[in-house]
């Protein structure tokens, strides 16, 4: 371009000065050539056409830009290491980082200022949704992420990835979604596909962790625990030191060894999860007993594979959804977080259901239901039952005392656990698939038979014909031992209906208390009078009975109707209750029969441990 001062009117609106000034690749220089351009077309007094032209130069300029765009289709990301070049549109992406030369803008554009290309995409098998997995170049090495794909589809959500280490911001986030958005789609063909799940154990005739083809996509908080289930030190000493614990004939160990297995044949049989608890003094041997039972799948140090009650029952839940078929386990159930002891009954119930509760998602409204089917495995130093009064969570569970100490050198079991782990699950798994769900619920029916006990509750039933299948299955294939559980000492973990009956229950419990407040029930004691004794019943105050109910937390109603149908109440033929006469005035109150095991005489029945006197 000649000096400014030689163009006049004609020649400073001349092609040959728009040509000049949009060669010009320069953004600085390019840009003082139009002001001082402008400043010429002012004193030739032609300012306003100049710009007209120059408006309409940009305009054909960008027309011309987004044309020559769509011929580079063909363009390949550039980047150095172990990553294949993808197709990347009109992206300019190499080690520098990516850029582009954007229709809004006049000039280069720094998109991100590193690496980063989309290199898998992995599909959930239980929800459909879709993960995309990325990886990035930061400090000369390449890390590899994957993340929920509507993440990198929203400019709001895809700043999120600065927290790991990608360089993205609120002002180049909208520029990348489209940059990643364009590349997984330009290479559509290339980018793998692969099935992936956020749970654990079976899905389909696959189970998970072992059947590889099938990658883990959950959720990053438990990637701890899902690490721990692996393979480490040699499954022959690990399968020789666990049949010499076997051969103490221990049903701690060897009922626990059996729940743990049993897990995963619960959802295969149609089953309901339930718990095994493991109760006794301290220094038992509970602890390294789930120790044992751990590390037939994994790792069984502490805080790894098995968890314990410091938590909330939305994560548990989560924990559950998670290890789907195997195993739950809770250490020390003593240590009940704040936010479990109020409803630790619920819980129980919750967990045995095998089905979290519905919540609302403030992205997707409601979200996805957690479910699992699975044992789980607790231990504390009181029976799980006496935190629980309601029959249909005691039901569920199947008590192990442990009243001595159950290995010799408990010190050296958890040590040796620690160092070999997770290859009796593998094998269990394999002769699984061998035998066929077929034969292994034969075996569970036929068990179930022989377990059979007509006051016993079923779902316990059904529960200890899992654990004893799977023992039978384990003893045979993987210790080959012989050494199976005793089933007559089996059948005695059965509760009755008796015992488990809420009703029965309440009764207990309101007996239990008249008779350790008998001082509530004489006239002449200076405290709160609950009513009378008279002629074998405890003749109550309506209210007296309503707050005893209350507080062992019992349905009030729910009892009486059951009392009186079961003839433990005394009646006057139309209500529930009787007039009597206390300290001088005639009140309605509950007549409920002291023992009901009683005769007529007035003697009590003594079972066969009673009959043989303690002394010669």
């Amino acid at each position: 371009m000649k000096p400014l001062e030689e163009y006049d009117e004609k020649g400073i609106l001349s092609d040959e000065v728009f040509v000049e000034i949009f060669e010009q690749e320069d953004l600085i220089e390019k840009t003082k050539m139009i002001v001082a351009c402008q400043d010429r077309a002012k004193t030739l007094k032609v300012k306003q056409q100049f710009d007209s032209l120059l408006k309409a130069y940009s305009t054909v300029n960008k027309e011309i830009s987004k044309r020559n765009s769509g011929t580079m289709l063909e363009n390949w990301t550039n980047f150095t290491g172990k990553y294949d070049n993808m197709k990347c549109g009109s992206w300019l992406a190499a080690d520098d980082g990516i850029k582009t030369f954007n229709k809004d803008y006049d000039n280069e554009v720094v998109v991100c200022y590193h690496p980063i290309l989309p290199i898998g995409r992995l599909k959930n098998l239980e929800t459909g949704e879709e993960q995309i997995k990325l990886a990035y170049k930061r400090n000369h090495r390449w890390t590899e992420i994957t993340v929920p794909k509507d993440l990198i589809s929203s400019a709001s959500k895809i700043v999120s990835l600065s927290k790991l280490g990608v360089s993205v911001t609120s002002e180049n986030a909208k520029l990348l979604v489209k940059y990643l958005s364009d590349v997984e789609n330009l290479n559509d063909d290339d980018i793998p596909l692969q099935r992936s799940t956020s749970k654990l154990g079976w899905i389909g005739a696959d189970f998970i962790p072992y059947d590889t083809d099938i990658l883990f996509d959950g959720d990053l908080q438990f990637k701890q625990l899902y690490e721990s289930i692996r393979q480490q030190g040699d499954y022959s000493e690990w399968l020789s030191h666990v049949k010499e614990l076997r051969k103490r004939n221990r049903m701690e160990i060897k009922f626990f060894l059996a729940a743990s297995f049993a897990s995963v044949l619960v959802g295969l049989l149609g089953a309901l999860p339930f718990i095994v608890d493991l109760w006794g003094e301290t220094e038992g041997g509970k602890s390294v007993a789930m120790m044992l039972a751990a590390s037939i799948w994994a790792n069984p140090a502490d805080s790894l594979y098995i968890g314990d009650f410091k938590t909330t029952d939305v994560q548990l839940e989560v924990r559950s959804d998670l290890l789907n078929h195997l195993p739950l386990m809770l250490d020390d159930s003593s240590k009940v977080s704040a936010r479990i002891r109020d409803n630790f009954e619920g819980v129980v119930y919750d967990l045995c259901s095998g089905k979290g509760k519905s919540r609302s998602n403030r992205e997707l409204g409601i979200r996805k239901e957690n479910r699992w089917r699975n044992a789980i495995l607790t231990n504390g130093e009181r029976p799980l039952n006496s935190y629980v009064t309601q029959g249909g969570a005691i039901n569920r569970i199947l008590e192990v005392e442990c009243a001595e100490k159950v290995f010799v050198d408990p010190q050296y079991t958890a040590n040796f656990l620690k160092r070999n782990y997770g290859y009796a699950g593998k094998e269990f798994i394999k002769v699984i698939k061998e035998l066929g769900i077929d034969k292994i619920h034969e075996m569970q029916s036929e068990l179930q038979k022989e377990i059979y006990r007509h006051d016993a509750m079923q779902k316990q039933s059904i529960a200890l014909s899992v654990v004893l299948t799977a023992d039978r299955i384990a003893t045979d294939y993987i210790f080959k031992d012989g050494e199976y559980i005793d089933l007559e000492d089996a059948k005695k973990m059965l509760a009755s209906q008796a015992e488990v009956s809420e009703h029965e229950r309440c009764y207990k419990y309101l007996l239990d208390k008249i008779n350790m407040n008998r001082q509530r029930f004489d006239s002449l004691a200076n405290i709160e009078q609950w009513g009378i004794i008279n002629d074998g019943y405890a003749v109550m105050y309506v209210q007296a009975m309503k707050d005893l109910c209350e507080s062992g937390g019992y349905s009030y109603k729910a009892f009486m109707n059951w009392a009186d149908k079961n003839s433990i109440l005394q009646t006057d033929g139309k209500n529930q209750t009787k007039l009597k006469k206390i300290a001088g005035k005639t009140v309605r109150c509950v007549w409920l029969l002291l023992d009901e095991f009683k005769d007529k005489d007035g003697f009590e029945s003594l079972d066969v441990a009673q009959e043989e006197l303690p002394f010669k």
